[in-house]
């Protein structure tokens, strides 16, 4: 059965997310990453959600918590 995905999303993931979906994808063999984000994506739609209130930015939604600085870049190492 083809499937027709004529959408294209592009997402922004923190290094930590990306290897969250890694990780996942390989414990669970999937053969992408868009098969391992789809398969998240129909995990995570059959859970609870939650409601977005006024000011929220989608910055503020993330995987891990980012701290008050964000995602940063990591700091250079002086040898």
């Amino acid at each position: 059965m083809s499937e027709l995905r004529a959408e294209r999303l592009q997402v922004m993931l923190s290094p930590e997310e990306l290897a969250a979906v890694d990780d996942f994808r390989f414990k669970h063999r999937m053969p992408t990453r868009a098969a391992a984000i789809r398969e998240l994506l129909k995990l995570g739609l059959g859970g609870e959600a939650t409601d977005a209130k006024a000011g929220v930015k989608s910055s503020d939604y993330g995987v891990f918590d980012r701290g008050p600085e964000g995602h940063t870049e990591p700091a250079a190492s002086e040898d």
